[in-house]
């Protein structure tokens, strides 16, 4: 493996990626041309009624989606050809990233649940290999956090696995209500909410930001993040006839909506402001699964994927060139300093917010007007017009700090946009963020949708943008910021439960691991050093030691021993004779 140089190496695996993403263009071309799909299945063996089958699903949905990844993979490692040169594990990175972006396209080309466990577990075991790989104790930490989060899913998964073998087959297209859809469609929507960060299970998503800034891009962007979002889609037709479904996925998704929106107000960490805002798009899209709009949030999830990585890759790039740092309050005026990386930073920023024929714009608005025209609970159309607020909110506080903010690092400090490696994963992706939104809609909708809304729910959404920023203005003048950090103790509860995410990171952390270890403790006390110690090696040593010491005293007096014996003996003849 080492007679490659990394650089030349990670290079190498950037023009693969490139070239895979080309040749992934002519099975979406001949989808999209012809209507058509493939189906290949290979029968591996016959178990009783059961048949275990190996398929390929070929079809618009999975070739775009893989198009999808494989772009952002190459955008990714080029952008680590020269991000990752100093590292001296480089090459074992990229074929760890390799085996990430080969089990995603096991899981987007698999329809049959058994042999999709290669695409879902391989996800998950990479991914902690990934997010350990600094092997420093706060990595160690976020790898075990987010490892015990996907082994639910993964529990969940084989439970579904199990259940489906009185229809036969384990093939998700041809799946039909028997007497454990119940008991499927909680263990499915289980299994998803743990890979997509719902709540509860939103705590390991922050957390996993300790991997290194590629990884972010590609796994919380494109692959790990939007599995459980995948998977829901392909399950949906069988879904969506269990009746409490839909529901319980909306609840689920606006309140994971609003919780990462008012969390990423408070937080001062650029990567985990990215990382709360992918949180909150995840929402987004499980919303429209709650809605009944599954083809509208797998077009979200295809969108949000180019926007995302970009924003993550330009955040990489900031940080590399302030030597490491992740505050956002030590940054700032890099639209002077990195023309490029501001550029296309606020590309992906005004795609996040929805600004109008951005790649954002398309799903997000449509996802808006869809719950506008269904929605039949007033609290729940507040919860989501407030998330959508905190998305434009967070979005201006991020770029008031690193872009337009003043410049807080010493005139000697220097950093610039040369690299071109960057500059081309920068400028693929912002291509896809301009011109994604308008592209896929093409190729997903190719008949309009049609959506009936009143003048006032209409104008909502230009009213909830006149109100954020009048907010964001409002705050600043009452320097919201430096009141945050007042030690008033209502204040300091409130900016503890939102920097723990509504604490969840505690009770899924340091709450959780602290319970079990008294449990152990508690349990050693009582069983290892209590009763089994006392039945066992320390309380057979005792007896015996007191049998010992007893005989060692008897034999040290000889002569009474003698006589005792004696008489003893003389009685028993005795009592023998008569």
């Amino acid at each position: 493996m080492m007679m490659f140089k990394p650089v030349n190496f990670t290079l190498l695996m950037s023009n693969l990626l490139w070239t895979a993403f080309v040749l992934s263009l002519f099975p979406l071309f001949w989808c999209f041309m012809s209507s058509q799909m493939v189906l290949l299945s290979w029968e591996v063996i016959t178990l009783g009624s059961s048949k275990l089958e190996f398929n390929l699903l070929v079809d618009l949905y999975g070739t775009v989606f893989s198009s999808t990844v494989l772009l952002i993979s190459a955008s990714v490692v080029t952008f680590s050809v020269n991000y990752m040169s100093e590292d001296p594990f480089s090459v074992r990175f990229i074929m760890v990233v390799l085996l990430f972006i080969l089990s995603m396209n096991f899981l987007v080309y698999i329809p049959n649940l058994m042999a999709l466990l290669l695409g879902w577990d391989g996800l998950g075991i990479v991914s902690f290999v990934l997010v350990i790989y600094y092997q420093n104790p706060s990595s160690l930490a976020a790898g075990m956090v987010t490892a015990l989060a996907n082994r639910v899913g993964d529990v969940m998964l084989i439970l579904s696995i199990a259940w489906m073998v009185n229809q036969g087959h384990w093939n998700l297209i041809l799946m039909f209500e028997n007497p454990y859809s119940g008991l499927l469609t909680g263990s499915i929507l289980l299994a998803s909410m743990t890979k997509s960060a719902q709540i509860p299970f939103s705590s390991w998503l922050p957390a996993a930001m300790a991997a290194p800034t590629p990884v972010s891009a590609l796994v919380h962007s494109s692959t790990l993040v939007t599995a459980g979002v995948f998977l829901l889609t392909r399950f949906y037709p069988f879904l969506e006839k269990t009746y409490w479904f839909n529901s319980v996925c909306l609840g689920m998704a606006t309140l994971t909506c609003f919780m990462a929106g008012i969390c990423a107000m408070q937080e001062y960490d650029m990567k985990k402001i990215i990382a709360l805002s992918t949180l909150s798009q995840l929402g987004v899209m499980m919303t429209s699964l709650g809605l009944g709009a599954a083809m509208v949030a797998y077009f979200h999830m295809v969108t949000h994927a180019m926007f995302k990585a970009l924003l993550f890759i330009c955040a990489g790039n900031v940080i590399h060139q302030h030597g490491g740092s992740q505050d956002v309050r030590f940054m700032g005026n890099i639209w002077s300093t990195l023309p490029i990386t501001s550029s296309c930073l606020n590309v992906a920023n005004l795609a996040l917010c929805g600004l109008p024929f951005m790649a954002g714009f398309y799903s997000k608005d449509l996802i808006l007007e869809i719950f506008f025209m269904q929605s039949g609970s007033f609290l729940m159309l507040m919860i989501i017009i407030l998330s959508t607020l905190f998305t434009l909110m967070y979005s201006i506080r991020f770029s008031f700090f690193i872009i337009w903010g003043e410049q807080k690092k010493c005139a000697l400090f220097s950093i610039g946009d040369e690299d071109k490696n960057v500059r081309l994963a920068q400028l693929a992706l912002s291509t896809g963020a301009v011109f994604g939104g308008a592209l896929f809609s093409w190729l997903l909708f190719p008949f309009p949708v049609m959506i009936i809304l009143t003048p006032l729910q209409k104008s909502l959404i230009l009213f909830s943008l006149t109100l954020t920023f009048f907010a964001m203005f409002m705050m600043e003048k009452m320097s919201y910021f430096k009141s945050m950090l007042s030690l008033s103790p209502l204040n300091s509860f409130i900016i503890h439960s939102l920097s723990t995410m509504w604490f969840l990171s505690l009770m899924f952390s340091k709450i959780s691991s602290k319970a079990s270890m008294n449990l152990a403790l508690m349990m050693t006390k009582a069983s290892d050093q209590g009763w089994s110690e006392m039945f066992g090696g320390q309380g057979s040593f005792l007896l015996s030691k007191s049998i010992l010491s007893q005989v060692k005293e008897a034999q040290a007096q000889t002569v009474s021993m003698f006589i005792l014996f004696s008489f003893i003996m003389v009685i028993l003849l005795i009592l023998m004779v008569f």
